[in-house]
C-alpha cells in the first residue's frame, strides 16, 4: 500500500470519535385521542343558522350556538366519515373564518395536530353556551369540487355547515336548523318547517344531529312538487331546474315515477319512513350527485331529463337506485359501516350487499316501473356484464377488496381502470345477486325468488326508520330461509375468486348469453352521445373523447400493446385528422385486414403507432338462449298495476 494511503487510513481512524453521530431519533408521544362517543343525552339543543343568499360568491354563512354543560375543555368535530360516501370525505378544506366566542368574549381554538377534523376550546367559567361563526366557501368552479350554488339553485348538505361536540352519539344531540334563502325561492328537504322563523327564513323542527346530516336541502328559483304517493306515509318528487320550462314532465313520465314507488314498496313489503322526498335537480351548472338518505334522496340529472326523455334514457335508473337505498343502506346496513358519530371510521366489508344489491334492485325496479323498457334494461345489463367480464385486475384483486376503494381511491382518475379495479362491488355485485335470484327460481321451480329475500330481509319493522345492522351470517341465514343452499360458499366463491371472467351464471340461467356484434345497442349509443365519447373497449381496447383525448385503455389490449395511455391525444387516424366517426370506420376496416395507424400526442411528443387488431368493431349485447320462458324476463316483469 502506498505511504499516502496508509497515512489517510490512520488519519480517518484517529478522527472517528470526533464525528460520532447523535442518538437516532425516537417518536414523540401522540396527543390523547379525541374523546370517544358515549350514548347519553346532550344537555340542550344546538341552534344552527345558515345564510344561503350570497349566490354571487357562493358562500354559506353560518352561526351556530352550542349549549355546554360545564366550563373546561371541549372538543368540536367537523363531520369526516360520511354515510353514502363510504369514506372520510368531509369538506374540511371549505371551512373558513372560524371564530368561537361566548357573548363578546372570544375563545381561541386549537386544531388537533393528528385528528385535523377536531377543534379544542376551553370554555370559561359561567358560560352556558358558545357561539361559532364561520363560512362554508363552496366551489366556484368544478376543479375545486362539486358546485352546489348557482344563480338558480343550491344544495345544502348539513355535514358541511355544522360542527358538533365530541363525546356523544350524534343521535343524542338535538339540533334546530334555520336557513335564509334567496328571495322568492322554494326549498325541499325531508326536514319539516315549524313556526317562528323571521321573514325570509325557514325554521325546521329540531331533529337529532344524525338526522340533520341525513336531510339535505334543494332550493331554487324554479321548483315543482309532484306527489307520487298520497298515503299516510307519502312520497313526493321535488324537482328544481335551471329554467322553468325544464319542469314540464308529462303525465306518462309522472306515472312511471308513481309506479316506481308502488313497485318498491311492494318488493320490500314496507315503508321505513314517515314521509319521503325524491330530491331531483335538473342542471348542467350545479354538480351532479346521486346520494342516498333515509327519508330523501339527493339526485342531480341532465337538464332535459323530462323534456328530452328518449334521448336521456340512460339517466332514468338513478332515482330507482337511490330510492332503493331507503331500505338497503339506510334502514338495513352492514353492521361494521354503522358508526355512533361522523368521526369514527367506517368499515365497508358489506358494500357488495349495500351497493351491489341496490344496483340490482334499482335496475329491476326501473324496468318494472317502465322507466326502462325490457330491451333497454337488457342492454344496460349486457353493458355491465361485458365491463366486469373484461376486468383484468381480477387475477390479483378479489371483488371483496374493492369495498376498500372508496377510501383508497376516492374515485380519483386512474391510469389503468380495469387493472387497478375500482368500486366494482356495484356492477359485479349486481351480477352476483342476479346469479342468486335465478338460482333460487331454478331450485324452487319458479315458486320463490330474491323478491322473497327482499321482503323478509328489508320488510321487518314496517314504519321504523331507525337502523338495523346485519352481518354476513345474517345475509346467509335470510337466503337459506328462502331457499336452503350452501349460500356461504356461493357468496365466498364470488367475493374471493379470481375468475377468469365475471360471474355470468345468472345471465345464462336467466335465458341469455353475452355476445359481441359490430353494432351498438341503442342504450350504448345514447351513453356514448351523453358522455361525448367513442367506446371501443371490446375491440382495440380504448375509450376516447370526441376531442381525441384518451379516457381509458384496457389492460393487455391492442391499444395497451401499442403503448397508448390515458391522457394522450389521438391526432390522426390512417393519415387523416381525428374524428370519432373516422376512428370507428378505421376500426371497422381492420376486419378486412386494413392496418390501423394512429398519430398519438403525449405531452409534446408525437409518434406514429400501429394498433394490431383484425376483429373490426365489437360491442356487447345479450342473445336469447332457447325458446321457452326466460327467468330474466320474469324478473323484469311488473308486479303492480
Amino acid at each position: 500500500m502506498p505511504s499516502t494511503a496508509i497515512l489517510a487510513v490512520a488519519f480517518l481512524a484517529s478522527a472517528a470519535p470526533a464525528f460520532a453521530q447523535s442518538p437516532p431519533p425516537q417518536p414523540l408521544p401522540l396527543p390523547p385521542v379525541t374523546i370517544a362517543p358515549v350514548d347519553r343525552p346532550y344537555p340542550g339543543t344546538i341552534q344552527l343558522r345558515v345564510d344561503a343568499t350570497d349566490l354571487d360568491r357562493r358562500i354559506l354563512t353560518v352561526r351556530e350556538t352550542i349549549p355546554v354543560a360545564s366550563p373546561g375543555p371541549l372538543t368540536l368535530l367537523y363531520p369526516q366519515w360520511l354515510p353514502g360516501k363510504h369514506a372520510p370525505r368531509g369538506a374540511i378544506d371549505k371551512l373558513a373564518g372560524l371564530v368561537v366566542h361566548a357573548g363578546a368574549t372570544r375563545i381561541e381554538w386549537t386544531r388537533d395536530p393528528v385528528d385535523v377534523f377536531a377543534f379544542h376550546v376551553e370554555v370559561p367559567a359561567g358560560v352556558t353556551a358558545i357561539d361559532l361563526d364561520f363560512d362554508f366557501v363552496s366551489p366556484t368552479a368544478p376543479a375545486q369540487g362539486r358546485v352546489v350554488m348557482t344563480p338558480a339553485m343550491l344544495n345544502i348538505e348539513f355535514d358541511a355547515v355544522a360542527l358538533y361536540p365530541a363525546g356523544y352519539f350524534t343521535r343524542d344531540i338535538p339540533v334546530q336548523a334555520t336557513v335564509k334563502f334567496p328571495d322568492g325561492w322554494q326549498a325541499a328537504t325531508a326536514l319539516r318547517p315549524v313556526p317562528g322563523a323571521a321573514a325570509g327564513e325557514v325554521r325546521y323542527a329540531a331533529v337529532p344531529f344524525e338526522t340533520l346530516v341525513d336531510s339535505p336541502v334543494f332550493a331554487g328559483q324554479y321548483m315543482r312538487r309532484v306527489p307520487l304517493d298520497t298515503s299516510s306515509r307519502p312520497v313526493t318528487m321535488d324537482i328544481v331546474a335551471d329554467r322553468a320550462d325544464l319542469l314540464a314532465a308529462t303525465d306518462d313520465q309522472i306515472a312511471k315515477h308513481m309506479k316506481l314507488v308502488r313497485e318498491a314498496t311492494t318488493l320490500f313489503a314496507s315503508k321505513h319512513f314517515d314521509h319521503y322526498d325524491l330530491l331531483l335537480a335538473l342542471s348542467d351548472k350545479q354538480g351532479r350527485i346521486g346520494l342516498e338518505h333515509h327519508r330523501s334522496s339527493e339526485n342531480g340529472s341532465v337538464p332535459a331529463y323530462f323534456t328530452d326523455w328518449d334521448r336521456n334514457a340512460n339517466s332514468h335508473g338513478l332515482l330507482a337506485h337511490e330510492f332503493t337505498h331507503s331500505w338497503n343502506g339506510k334502514f338495513r346496513r352492514g353492521a361494521d359501516s354503522w358508526t355512533p358519530n361522523f368521526n369514527v371510521p367506517m368499515r365497508n366489508s358489506l358494500l357488495w350487499v349495500y351497493e351491489g344489491q341496490t344496483q340490482y334492485w334499482g335496475t329491476v325496479l326501473a324496468a318494472r316501473a317502465g322507466l326502462w323498457s325490457r330491451e333497454q334494461t337488457l342492454d344496460v345489463l349486457a353493458a355491465g356484464a361485458a365491463t366486469y367480464d373484461a376486468v383484468a385486475g381480477r387475477v390479483w384483486k378479489p371483488l371483496i377488496d374493492t369495498t376498500n376503494d372508496p377510501i383508497t381511491a376516492a374515485r380519483a382518475a386512474e391510469p389503468w381502470r380495469d387493472w387497478q379495479r375500482s368500486e366494482d362491488y356495484y356492477g359485479e355485485g349486481l351480477l352476483i345477486w342476479l346469479d342468486a335470484d335465478t338460482l333460487i327460481r331454478e331450485r324452487s321451480g319458479g315458486k320463490r325468488s330474491l323478491d322473497d329475500f327482499a321482503a323478509r330481509f328489508f320488510g321487518v319493522d314496517d314504519g321504523s326508520w331507525s337502523e338495523l345492522g346485519y352481518t354476513f351470517t345474517d345475509v346467509v341465514a335470510a337466503l337459506n330461509a328462502v331457499e336452503p343452499f350452501d349460500w356461504a360458499m356461493f357468496l365466498n366463491d364470488r367475493l374471493t375468486g379470481h375468475g377468469p371472467g365475471a360471474p355470468l351464471d345468472g345471465v345464462t340461467r336467466g335465458g341469455y348469453r353475452l355476445v359481441y356484434t359490430d353494432t351498438m345497442t341503442e342504450m350504448a349509443r345514447l351513453a356514448d352521445a351523453a358522455a361525448k365519447r367513442i367506446d371501443l373497449n371490446y375491440s382495440v381496447g380504448l375509450t376516447v373523447g370526441d376531442d381525441g383525448i384518451v379516457a381509458q385503455v384496457m389492460w393487455a389490449s391492442p391499444s395497451f400493446a401499442a403503448g397508448i395511455t390515458v391522457g394522450s391525444t389521438i391526432v390522426a387516424v390512417d393519415g387523416e385528422a381525428f374524428t370519432g366517426d373516422g376512428l370507428k370506420r378505421a376500426v371497422a376496416a381492420t376486419k378486412a385486414a386494413t392496418p390501423l395507424d394512429l398519430i398519438v400526442k403525449s405531452g409534446d411528443h408525437f409518434r406514429v403507432v400501429r394498433v394490431v387488431w383484425t376483429g373490426g368493431l365489437r360491442y356487447p349485447r345479450f342473445a336469447r338462449i332457447g325458446a321457452g320462458p326466460a327467468r330474466l324476463d320474469a324478473i323484469l316483469t311488473s308486479r303492480t298495476k
